[in-house]
């Protein structure tokens, strides 16, 4: 797994590509708890291009907050990966950002939503109101878990950014 130096770099990189664009990011954690957002805002100068970001753990924050569908939460369940779109999608509307970027899954200890312990989703969704979603299962304790979904969501939102429409590096943790 990734240092905390390397997440950071890469953190530093997302605002600078959003910056160039003269864009926004707005993003909405389930899993991580703010981690993403404490991680963004740990990079000097992020308040030029990062608006906020709503830590929506309840299935009801997704739902009410953030305008989830309420019948795919209660047909799925929150850890899905329609669900981290829908994120994503809500966050960059109810904070105004160009950009949204949203985490979803189960760091543990146990399953959740008959999803295993290490299945996580990451979205992005850009100005053009599409939206990637990457499904990963990562091995390692909640903190690796957490820390890792972290560092995928950058990777998603930084391949986005720089006009790179494959799928997020596959240098992640487990594998997918």
């Amino acid at each position: 797994m990734a240092g905390a130096g390397a997440v950071n770099d890469r953190a530093a990189r997302v605002l600078a590509a959003l910056l160039v664009r003269g864009g926004t990011l707005a993003v909405a954690e389930s899993l991580t708890g703010g981690l993403l957002a404490a991680e963004l805002t740990s990079v000097p100068g992020a308040s030029r291009t990062f608006r906020g970001s709503v830590t929506a753990y309840a299935t009801d924050l997704k739902r009410d907050v953030l305008g989830v569908d309420p019948v795919l939460l209660e047909q799925r369940g929150a850890v899905d990966p329609e669900v981290a779109r829908q994120m994503a999608a809500g966050v960059r509307r109810v904070l105004g950002a160009g950009w949204g970027a949203a985490t979803t899954g189960v760091a543990g200890p146990d399953p959740q939503d008959g999803q295993p312990v290490g299945t996580v989703y990451v979205a992005v969704v850009g100005p053009e109101g599409a939206g990637k979603v990457s499904a990963l299962r990562l091995n390692g304790d909640r903190a690796d878990i957490r820390k890792e979904s972290v560092r995928s969501v950058l990777a998603l939102l930084l391949g986005e950014l720089s006009g790179n429409r494959r799928a997020q590096d596959t240098e992640q943790n487990g594998g997918y």
